[in-house]
């Protein structure tokens, strides 16, 4: 997948309207724990960034961590890259008084500044983009970033035999429904993942990342069918 058919497969999931003035109601239905992620996130990442870190934050779109990190990090300063506008704009409308630190460019990772950065995240993110993409992305981003730095990325991943996608989609629309969620739209968006992500299994994903370059990868988020990981530039 190169870079122009990277781009069109995220934005197609962030291109409608109504999709996108709902979004904030999304991800803390269909991802457990989703404000303890983004408070982790934080955690791990002053573990190793300075109190004036500057931070850059891929798949910035609708600004809900950089918000949560803006919020409890009030020197930190932030780049947020994320290919679809109206999420971009959606990010602004989020952020609010917080966007005095935050930069945004609508784009990829090549789209970003070249650094160097203290730190990075990317969560909910990586699922969108193939295998080849997802590789050339995370070496993009270890490239901007500087030695030790740490790496937060968090997305959908879990095992990938025919049995297994079909046992751990179902607990992922059950968690949805459980969690408020329509039942057709949640039934809906279990095919949409089925049919269109590039998913990998946690052992994969996390090769990913070493062979990127990171270090010392720990897996320190597992909820249903997402996985997220800590690693060092």
């Amino acid at each position: 997948m190169h870079h122009d058919a990277a781009t069109q497969v995220w934005q197609t999931h962030f291109s409608d309207p109504v999709a996108v003035a709902r979004y904030a109601e999304g991800p803390p239905r269909f991802v457990p724990g989703f404000a303890d992620l983004h408070r982790m996130t934080r955690i791990l990442l002053a573990e190793r960034a300075a109190p004036d870190a500057q931070v850059l934050v891929l798949g910035a779109g609708g600004g809900l961590e950089l918000k949560a990190l803006a919020e409890a990090e009030p020197h930190w300063r932030f780049i947020g890259v994320d290919p679809a506008a109206a999420m971009l704009k959606l990010a602004e409308q989020t952020l609010g008084p917080f966007g005095t630190r935050v930069q945004l460019h609508q784009g990829l990772i090549d789209d970003a500044p070249d650094g160097p950065f203290d730190a990075a995240t990317c969560l909910l993110t990586l699922h969108f983009l193939d295998l080849d993409e997802r590789r050339r992305t995370a070496r993009e981003i270890h490239r901007r970033l500087r030695p030790g730095a740490p790496f937060v990325v968090a997305h959908s991943s879990f095992p990938q035999t025919e049995d297994e996608r079909t046992r751990w989609l179902s607990r992922y629309a059950a968690y949805a429904i459980a969690s408020g969620a329509d039942p057709d739209q949640a039934n809906n968006a279990r095919a949409a993942v089925d049919a269109s992500l590039s998913l990998l299994s946690p052992e994969q994903d996390a090769r990913v990342l070493s062979e990127a370059g990171f270090r010392d990868v720990e897996l320190f988020y597992a909820a249903f069918t997402w996985r997220g990981w800590v690693g060092y530039a």
